[in-house]
């Protein structure tokens, strides 16, 4: 194993490691909140929806990447690709709709009260709970071409490799079905992502409207980057530039890998550091813009405040 094997494959460990013991704590935290109080279930619920798909992203892609990175060869056979890769993608679908879900749940809880958002503020919260459980069998559904073109390494096959994963590979024996499942599928998620933006940028809107107000209120004494609300507004804004930015760039990189003739270990560790870090540094945001985790480190109890601000 060379430098740059070795310091992958500590990378990848930190990322599994750090990443899942953070998405553990989450999901145990906003279980606790749950079952302790009913009040703000919906959003709590959301967020303990995205830690548990992340934490399932880390351990099902993570694992056999951290295992590959450290020398493990051929260590899975055709059913094992499929059902780790597929509970990979599942996972992954998961996280795009619960961090779309939560992007507009939050629009529309901080929208006017007069507005055109009125009838689904009192509404959406009854939507969330069947949202998240349809949600499953929905990915579950949409994923289900990863079982049929997934199998394990190839050395030197007649079908033809889409990607090769180096303990799993992607194959089809026509490129223009490839083309037609990828296509398929990068709009699909296009599409959250395009929500889950439109989302934002609303939510940004009020909230710098509101700010405006306040500050005109209060007069300029007070300094503008300390307001709850701009700090709302910025963390909102990072979470979602973030995840745009990490999605555009591992798109293009495996675009670029399923285009070309021959093997980059360089662009697929890439591909593969970029799959990982949303998983990764969401939860910190989460715990970052949650309020009641600073009641939880001084009382050892989660309590019942207000959600993330």
């Amino acid at each position: 194993m060379d430098g740059t094997e070795l310091s992958f494959g500590i990378a990848i460990l930190l990322q599994i490691s750090i990443g899942s013991i953070v998405n553990v704590f989450l999901l145990l935290f906003y279980a606790s909140v749950i079952s302790a109080s009913h009040k703000s279930i919906s959003s709590n619920l959301i967020l303990a929806h995205l830690a548990l798909a992340n934490t399932i992203i880390l351990l099902t892609y993570g694992i056999p990447e951290a295992l590959s990175a450290w020398g493990w060869r051929n260590f899975l056979d055709a059913v094992g690709c499929k059902i780790l890769t597929y509970l990979y993608r599942v996972a992954r679908g998961l996280a795009i709709r619960s961090t779309c879900l939560l992007s507009v749940f939050q629009a529309v809880t901080i929208s006017l009260g007069n507005s055109r958002w009125a009838g689904a503020k009192a509404k959406l919260p009854q939507c969330i709970a069947p949202f998240c459980a349809l949600s499953w069998p929905l990915n579950m559904l949409i994923e289900v071409s990863n079982l049929i073109y997934m199998t394990g390494p190839q050395n030197g096959s007649s079908i033809r490799v889409i990607l090769d994963l180096k303990f799993c590979s992607t194959i089809s024996a026509s490129e223009a079905i490839a083309l037609a499942v990828a296509i398929a599928l990068a709009l699909c998620d296009l599409f959250y992502v395009g929500l889950m933006s439109l989302a934002s940028g609303y939510m940004v809107l009020v909230l710098y409207g509101h700010h405006r107000q306040v500050q005109h209120i209060h007069g300029t004494g007070r300094s503008s980057g300390a307001m709850p609300e701009v700090t709302a507004a910025k963390r909102i804004v990072a979470l979602v530039t973030l995840y745009v930015r990490l999605y555009g760039r591992q798109a293009v990189t495996l675009s670029i890998l399923m285009n070309m003739k021959g093997t980059s270990p360089l662009l697929m560790n890439s591909h593969v550091v970029l799959g990982f870090t949303f998983s990764v540094i969401c939860p910190f945001v989460m715990i970052v813009s949650d309020r009641r985790m600073r009641t939880f480190w001084r009382r050892g109890s989660p309590g019942s405040e207000a959600g993330p601000s």
